[in-house]
């Protein structure tokens, strides 16, 4: 039996530096892939991924050519990151935390500076799908690590706190991309944030190991982390076992549903302020950052305020599964309103509702991730977040796909509506298939 954890400042805090360390890899995963929302904007950009020559003004036609053309570039990172999560879970529950995570940062990065080397709409594309493999390994990755430096009772805040790391990093490129591209064009945008990833991939393999085998890990805190049982043996389990069990279904269904509306807002954004035709104005490359600053602050405010909310139902007694879902209905909730961010003429009244949307969204999405490991064991979280994120990108390129026909075709209602009901309609398919979150006990050990 295990013995109770120590209480009081006797326990360390080295899992938090572990935390901070996941945040950081994630700004930098959201920055690499946000980078091509804003590029865009760039006239440049556009004439050379149509291949029109740039003293040719773009038609109406070359603008629905472009954004359909932006729609498939689109599908074919996330088809690829669909994909590369499967392989992602698989290489990090076999390989580790430690060189999985890192052959991750390594492709990611090279990818993100191959985006600035290509010269066509067909190089950009194969710049993307290897984008979408190595950026796949990040969740599966910092989902584990957080299974393992944590108890399940500090998971979800610690898996709010890392998961704001991908607003940060869309906050930065916000800032910092559309200055790049106005000083030293398009392509230098890529290339720059692209090798931003060499730095976190040494510090990671520098800092990384198992709590047990961390030289800077007390015992205090190690009993601590341990406190819901010792470690577990490594021995990876098969995806044609975990497909057996009902949660893995609910947790894929959940992430097929909301990662394509997630998905949606990062690539789309920065072209629904700048052409959406109710708004009284429309802002450019230039001043499109604003918007984003005040929405994706928001965000990260809700991924750790939502996170840490189901810690405080659970410290208040609660059992988790009540308290998972709870928290989850009221983000579910929080996002119905944004339906109205297409109707309205006021760009002001838009960002206040897409912020709340956004910053739910990031609340779901922690307690989401934190139910794989308050249902599978420790060995099977990397592979079960995999299946899950293949899911996720798969709904997310089946929308992406088709995001520029509905637009030419009907505006951006339609898509504000699928994001308005998709949160509830998945919280509904999730508890019919997992009405509790209890621990699988796998058949095969």
């Amino acid at each position: 039996m295990t013995a109770p954890a120590p209480t009081g400042s006797v326990i360390g805090r080295y899992r938090w530096r572990i935390c901070a360390l996941l945040f950081l890899a994630t700004t930098i995963n959201y920055i690499d892939r946000n980078v091509f929302s804003f590029t865009m904007l760039d006239t440049t950009f556009r004439h050379q991924m149509l291949g029109i020559p740039l003293d040719q003004a773009l038609t109406e036609t070359d603008m629905a050519v472009f954004r359909e053309k932006m729609s498939h570039l689109d599908a074919i990172f996330k088809y690829c990151y669909a994909f590369g999560f499967l392989l992602a879970g698989w290489m990090i529950d076999r390989l580790g935390v430690r060189r999985g995570y890192g052959t991750g940062i390594t492709v990611w990065s090279a990818a993100a500076v191959g985006h600035g080397l290509v010269h066509s709409a067909f190089g950009m594309g194969w710049a993307r799908g290897l984008l979408g493999i190595g950026e796949a390994c990040n969740f599966p990755a910092a989902i584990k690590t957080v299974s393992e430096w944590f108890p399940k009772k500090e998971r979800s805040f610690a898996t709010g706190i890392f998961n704001a790391g991908a607003n940060v990093g869309i906050i930065l490129t916000a800032i910092f991309v559309p200055f790049i591209i106005a000083h030293l064009g398009w392509r230098a945008s890529f290339i720059i944030t692209g090798g931003v990833g060499v730095f976190v991939l040494f510090w990671w393999l520098a800092v990384y190991h198992k709590p047990h085998e961390h030289p800077k890990v007390s015992p205090a805190e190690l009993a601590h982390i341990q406190q819901d049982g010792p470690p577990e043996p490594d021995k990876p389990v098969k995806w044609r076992e975990l497909i057996r069990y009902k949660p893995t279904w609910a947790f894929a269904t959940a992430k097929f549903m909301t990662d394509a509306v997630w998905w949606f807002y990062l690539t789309w954004l920065p072209t629904f302020f700048n052409s959406n035709p109710a708004f009284e104005t429309k802002l450019d490359l230039k001043e499109v950052g604003l918007p984003f600053l005040i929405i994706y602050i928001i965000s990260d405010l809700g991924s750790i305020f939502f996170g840490w909310l189901a810690t405080k139902f659970i410290g208040m007694g609660w059992s988790i599964n009540k308290a998972r879902k709870v928290t989850m209905l009221i983000c579910a909730l929080c996002v119905v309103p944004i339906v109205f961010a297409s109707l309205t003429s006021s760009i002001a009244v838009a960002i206040a509702l897409i912020a709340l949307a956004t910053a739910a969204h990031q609340g779901w999405s922690a307690n989401l991730f934190t139910t794989v490991s308050d249902q599978f064991p420790r060995r099977a979280v990397g592979s079960v977040v995999g299946l899950g994120g293949l899911a996720g990108g798969l709904g997310g390129a089946l929308l992406a796909a088709n995001v520029g026909a509905i637009i030419n075709t009907g505006g951006y209602v339609p898509l504000f509506l699928i994001a308005g009901s998709a949160y509830l309609i998945a919280l509904l398919i999730m508890h019919t298939l997992a009405p509790r979150l209890a621990l699988v006990e796998l058949r095969h050990a």
